[in-house]
């Protein structure tokens, strides 16, 4: 391809020297959402000592999947060890990703736009086009929350090797049809290597063979050299991306099915289909037009479709996405980068825009989908064979200068705690969860002092939170806990809310937590709750079909050292430990129990299942101290029966 500086090589030093200065003001703030999970709350991504055992332990501890995204889980591993658990550290990281996937997508673009079979242009032009691509992709303000929303450098990590996967593809079938050696094994490396590696930091991943296949499909036809099919490319495209696609809806659909699958969420299946149409249009009109009450992190307040004409925009979505996707087809021999473009953006979100029970929306799985936008029309705004040049160019500039400068402001929100909860409950005056940070963050800068004027307005604003619709029981808990703590009465409609919610819809994560941090300060004695209040909401709790494992562990916790109804206790962790028998830490809570009450037998039965479930050496530690306890007990036991 040559060595020689290209026009566009500046470009994008400019590109991503002015990405690290806009994203300067939010290298501060601190940790939020899910970031507390995967890795304030997560002791296994914060070892000191980087031994086997730790690797293992931080590999698998990812509670956000059923994979456990080891690699991502491995990079908070590596940054806690180097830099401890202060967030600007970490958001660097991300930034330094963020800065190298625009490199990638530089060096994709301007492939692909020097590859061009109907509309070839000089490597100059490409050069640039693809550099004004990656100053647009690395600046839009859709693609902030991978940066700065820390837990989401899987996204960013996942698709810094879905790039270069493709970046591989595209020179690979470059070699092949100029008939030079290892383009096909540069194929199947990039595809295989891209999708194992990213699928390690995140499940999007698992769509780079799909990107590559509507990369062939429009650029290369499927093509040997001298024009017929080539067979090894179609044959590849069967074995990575037909028959894993095949297998996987096979797989999913009895889950799909399942009345239960659907019970936690306010939606069914049909109504969720309805319902991301109008997502995807709206992720697709945020990356031009970034309207800060769309872009508010908090999405849910996001009315589902119940019905074609429910709301009305439901339709017109489904209308808008089927004429974007009919352009596209129409249009992808005259203009294959529009065409192209527009399928990768409909082909990202395809996993995470369709029949999985995930929450509705979420900026960061734009993030690749973006690329295909701005790869659909930046040519075009660029292109001077098409009328009014300089409209279109005119344009891209005022488009890029806005871009710049809502990114600018929002990462200056996100660089202070109160600036960005105060920002999101501003933007999202409906979203329980932007209010209930809001509160949270007034709270927390009150050091917990009920009685100032700050907290009093965080109590207010806790009230109107609680009584918006679809909002967990946080608010309430938040009331409940606050108000035993600094012994103050607490409102009996606190609890009749609580409780209603908790009969209302099955316990999602968020109610889960709620119940478990009563359950802790009543445990630890700063809380003195009524009884027949927690149990009330425990049994609202449970009233819903199919047991919950975790609910199960916290009510058995509550019984077992708050009630001190050791049997209650015992029943409520064996019942735990059926509805998940894979959860060590719920057998290992369980043994300890059987070795309180003197039930040696089953406390090894316990021990023995956790030997099975201990993958490579990650349990060890807990293992071989619970060993020594349980014999030491058991010869105590023998010495004095």
């Amino acid at each position: 391809m040559g060595s020689e500086h290209l026009p566009g090589d500046r470009l994008l030093v400019a590109a991503v020297i002015l990405t690290l200065l806009v994203y300067a003001p939010g290298l501060g703030g601190s940790w939020l959402f899910d970031d507390l999970p995967n890795i304030v709350n997560n002791p296994s991504v914060q070892s000191d000592r980087l031994d086997w055992s730790a690797v293992v332990r931080a590999a698998l501890s990812s509670p956000a999947s059923e994979f456990k995204r080891p690699l991502a889980s491995l990079s908070f591993l590596g940054n806690y060890w180097l830099t401890g658990l202060q967030p600007f550290s970490w958001k660097v990281v991300n930034l330094l990703i963020h800065a190298l996937n625009g490199c990638l997508v530089y060096a994709l673009v301007r492939r692909l736009r020097e590859l061009g079979p109907w509309q070839p242009i000089g490597r100059d032009a490409a050069s640039i086009d693809a550099a004004v691509v990656a100053a647009a992709w690395l600046l839009i303000p859709i693609n902030l929350t991978p940066v700065l929303f820390v837990v989401q450098r899987m996204e960013s990590l996942a698709n810094l090797f879905v790039l270069a996967g493709l970046i591989a593809y595209v020179e690979g079938r470059r070699r092949m049809l100029g008939g030079f050696p290892g383009g096909f094994a540069l194929v199947l490396g990039g595809l295989l290597s891209g999708t194992l590696l990213g699928t390690s930091a995140k499940e999007t991943a698992i769509m780079l063979p799909l990107y590559a296949c509507l990369v062939e499909w429009v650029l290369f036809d499927f093509r040997a050299p001298g024009g017929r099919r080539d067979r090894r490319i179609l044959g590849l495209f069967g074995l990575i991306l037909v028959a894993p696609a095949v297998a996987g809806l096979a797989w999913l659909a009895p889950w799909l099915s399942r009345p239960e699958t659907w019970a936690a969420r306010d939606y069914t299946l049909g109504e969720r289909l309805l319902t991301e149409s109008r997502v995807v249009m709206g992720y697709a009109a945020s990356t031009f037009v970034p309207l800060p009450q769309w872009l508010s992190f908090y999405h849910d307040d996001i009315a589902v479709s119940r019905g074609l004409f429910s709301p009305w925009t439901t339709a017109a979505s489904l209308l808008g996405l089927a004429a974007l996707l009919s352009l596209a087809y129409a249009l992808r021999h005259r203009l294959p980068s529009f065409a192209l473009g527009c399928a990768l953006f409909f082909g990202c979100h395809l996993l995470t825009g369709t029949v999985l029970p995930l929450e509705l929306a979420f900026e960061h799985r734009n993030y690749f989908a973006s690329l295909g936008l701005l790869i659909a029309v930046v040519p075009l705004l660029r292109s001077s064979r098409l009328p009014l040049s300089q409209v279109r160019h005119g344009l891209l500039a005022l488009l890029l200068a806005s871009w710049t400068g809502q990114t600018l402001m929002t990462a200056y929100a996100w660089g202070d705690p109160l600036r960005l909860a105060t920002e999101l409950a501003a933007r999202s005056p409906a979203s329980p969860r932007a209010q209930f940070a809001y509160a949270q963050e007034l709270l927390r800068q009150t050091g917990d002092d009920v009685e100032s004027d700050q907290a009093k307005r965080a109590f207010l604003i806790l009230e109107r939170a609680g009584q918006i619709h679809g909002s967990s029981i946080l608010p309430e808990q938040t009331q409940i806990l606050l108000s035993a703590v600094n012994h103050r009465p607490i409102e009996a409609r606190w609890w009749d809310r609580l409780v209603d919610k908790l009969h209302s819809m099955p316990p999602n994560g968020e109610d889960l937590d709620a119940l478990g941090a009563l359950t802790r300060c009543a445990r630890d004695k700063r809380c003195d709750f009524p009884r027949d209040r927690m149990e009330a909401a425990f049994a609202a709790a449970e009233s819903h079909p199919g047991p919950n494992a975790q609910l199960l562990t916290i009510h058995g916790d509550y019984a077992w050292n708050v009630c001190d109804d050791k049997p209650r206790g015992e029943e409520l962790a064996e019942a735990s430990v059926r509805a998940n028998p894979a959860d060590a830490s719920a057998r290992m809570t369980l043994a300890r129990m059987n070795l309180v009450l003197g039930n040696y037998a089953k406390a090894r039965e316990q021990l023995l299942e956790m030997q099975r479930l201990n993958m490579a050496g990650e349990l060890d530690t807990a293992l071989e101290e619970f060993r020594t306890l349980l014999a030491r007990r058991e010869a105590a036991n023998a010495a004095f029966p």
